[in-house]
């Protein structure tokens, strides 16, 4: 059936956040505001980390990662989303369509495979400080980073490969502003019963794994909490576990509300408002939740400019 498509090349219309043809420069202002905040703190973020010494822990050796993942997250989805708000109903190929799905994917199961691995890093620096180096080693780092890329293409590649191999009419209108997986399998012509079926068991695991992960971390790090005395050192605790807890929940709350619910439950409007949530909010967030509120990422930011100021002048 791909064979098929590739000959007769069908045409995807991507209709963007609403149904209608008026064009929307407030929301074009608004959504261009917003990808351009994301690649302004996670490009710092990344930028900071490569080159400041100061940041050589396992924690910010994650946030690098995770700032570099956000910035190509919204890059596979946004750019198009704004060409649309002011350009509505435009035409995407198939090669194109399923490209954006590989790598929409991909990202998305690589972040959270990296918030998996950042909350399991914290729940080991509040647990157990005193073997924190021990066990939090720069090999065992690479290797949650390097699971975390890899687990995400093979998942991405089964489902791609799975939803491209059914049959699509020659011209389909997507009600969504990017070729969503669930939107791909309500437009086929063909059995959907393989790929549904991998959704909702590879899929789901996949899903829920790091989503588990995540939940023991922060319930260790509760507990720990809760056994400090100090009643500063609790509230500044809870402070920075509450903002990590607030994107987390955002992030999969999100995923699993779009990508895990009966299918007599679909609404396109709420699809497209839940993915803005975890495809462009949720990444401009995060390098301002978990990092650039932090008094070493400011410092090191300083020492970043100071040095490309006094490069610059010699």
């Amino acid at each position: 059936m791909a064979l098929a498509n590739l000959t007769w090349s069908p045409e995807f219309l991507l209709l963007g956040l609403t149904d209608s043809t008026d064009t929307h420069p407030l929301l074009f202002l608004l959504f261009l505001g917003i990808y351009l905040l994301n690649a302004l703190g996670n490009l710092s973020m990344v930028v900071v980390v490569r080159f400041d010494g100061a940041l050589r822990s396992p924690m910010y050796y994650f946030l690098g990662h995770l700032s570099l993942v956000d910035v190509c997250f919204t890059t596979v989805t946004v750019p198009r989303l704004l060409a649309n708000l002011l350009h509505p109903g435009q035409a995407v190929s198939f090669l194109g369509c399923f490209a954006q799905m590989y790598f929409f994917l991909a990202l998305g199961i690589t972040e959270s495979y990296l918030l998996a691995a950042m909350s399991y890093d914290r729940a080991v620096a509040v647990c157990r400080p005193l073997h924190y180096a021990a066990v939090m080693t720069p090999g065992r780092c690479w290797a949650l980073v390097a699971a975390s890329w890899a687990l995400s293409q093979l998942h991405s590649l089964l489902h791609t490969l799975l939803v491209s191999a059914l049959s699509y009419p020659r011209s389909s209108p997507v009600r969504h502003f990017f070729c969503d997986l669930t939107v791909m399998l309500s437009l086929a012509t063909s059995d959907t019963s393989a790929p549904k079926a991998a959704v909702f068991s590879e899929g789901l695991a996949v899903v829920l794994t790091p989503l588990l992960l995540v939940c023991l971390s922060y319930t260790r790090i509760l507990v720990a909490v809760l056994a400090v005395r100090s009643a500063g050192g609790r509230r500044r605790a809870f402070s920075t576990c509450g903002a990590h807890l607030v994107a987390v929940s955002l992030f999969f709350g999100s995923v699993l509300s779009v990508y895990f619910r009966p299918s007599s439950a679909y609404s396109a409007r709420y699809d497209r408002l839940a993915s803005v949530v975890y495809a462009v909010v949720t990444p401009t967030l995060n390098p301002f939740i978990y990092s650039l509120r932090n008094k070493e990422v400011k410092g090191a930011l300083k020492r970043v400019l100071r040095g490309r100021a006094a490069s610059q002048e010699v």
